[in-house]
């Protein structure tokens, strides 16, 4: 079974904080951006509002932010489309 890779990393992802999810996928440009936009109460993870940035997210997690509903697909911080 091939392990999940953080992108640019040689080391297998074991978590995805994230604030690293958002940064992955676009939803903000710096890691400072995703601190101030989830400790301002901006992201909503499986329906709740979510303030803690390096709350670890599992496979199947719904991300809300900046007008976009993101779904975890693996640790690497790829996205389910549609």
């Amino acid at each position: 079974m091939k392990q999940s890779m953080h992108p640019g990393s040689e080391q297998p992802a074991e978590k995805l904080c994230l604030d690293q999810f958002l940064k992955i996928n676009g939803a903000v440009g710096t890691g400072g951006q995703a601190k101030l936009l989830i400790q301002s109460g901006a992201v909503i993870v499986n329906g709740q509002v979510e303030t803690r940035r390096r709350r670890q997210l599992a496979v199947g997690d719904v991300v809300v932010a900046e007008g976009q509903t993101l779904r975890v697909k693996n640790l690497a911080g790829e996205v389910v489309s549609g």
